[in-house]
């Protein structure tokens, strides 16, 4: 009987460990998913640097906002504070020099999000409806010089096998290196669509007629998942995003293996 227990609690943390350090989105979330890059990493932090002052100014209110109703409940007048020249410099003061201390990290994090650090992959996106297509612009096939590049597709709901996710799982997955800088450049083919990735902290808008640019770095292995973002038809709701990083070995192997099957 204890080793049943002990089987249960064993395997209800092993569960639980795996639910916490996934990187998809799980019923009911209202947290961030793991960071995986420095970007996502600086905008949880940033995240946390602003809940500190939130949470302090909605105390303060409340508590503010609790006083006032109690203590002129009877239209009672406090000269004291009613004309207070020096309670107006104060609560200009205060709120400008938060606002000071909140501008600085959120300058710096904007900034990281749009400088590209002279890359060593550069990766092409286009949106359509409803797929995504990926193209590895650096490799291309000796024989006709066809590039790398493949179209990702929704696996229904029928097809999915043990270990996939509904709605999120596709057939050909996005595989990328870790600790590798990469650049991303993204279109649209039809109508607007955004690729978006939570655990990269990545959300770019694919607009047809125009190429957007963003940076990307992956600091460990792992499957990501993510979606389409813009509202972009019927099947919006049906055309994910999974990556999967890897080590560098690996992917060069990848890269090898698809260009063998192009020479075929």
């Amino acid at each position: 009987m204890f080793k049943i227990f002990l089987q249960k609690i064993v395997g209800g943390f092993f569960f639980i460990n795996s639910i916490c350090f996934s990187d998809a989105a799980r019923p009911w979330q209202i947290t961030f998913q793991d960071p995986a890059t420095p970007i996502m990493e600086g905008i949880i932090n940033f995240h946390n640097h602003i809940m500190f002052f939130i949470t302090i100014i909605l105390v303060f209110v409340t508590w503010l906002l609790g006083r006032c109703i109690f203590l002129f409940k009877n239209n009672y007048m406090n000269d004291k504070w009613a004309h207070s020249t020096v309670l107006e410099i104060v609560w200009t003061l205060v709120p400008a020099l938060i606002l000071m201390i909140i501008a600085v990290p959120s300058f710096a994090l904007l900034f990281s999000m749009d400088e590209v650090i002279d890359p060593a992959i550069t990766l092409k996106i286009v949106g359509r409806q409803w797929f995504w297509c990926y193209e590895y612009s650096d490799y291309c096939a000796l024989s006709n010089g066809e590039s790398l590049n493949f179209d990702s597709y929704m696996i229904s709901e029928e097809d999915l096998v043990g270990g996939n996710l509904r709605l999120l799982e596709v057939d050909n997955r996005l595989v990328l290196p870790i600790k590798t800088h990469i650049r991303i450049l993204l279109t649209a083919g039809d109508v607007l669509h955004s690729w978006c990735v939570p655990s990269f902290g990545i959300k770019v808008d694919a607009c047809p007629g125009r190429l957007n640019q963003t940076s990307l770095f992956i600091k460990r292995e792992g499957v990501f998942f993510g979606q389409c973002s813009e509202i972009c038809g019927v099947n919006h709701g049906f055309m994910p995003i999974v990556i999967e990083a890897v080590n560098l070995e690996k992917y060069v192997s990848w890269v090898a293996n698809q260009l063998d099957e192009i020479e075929a």
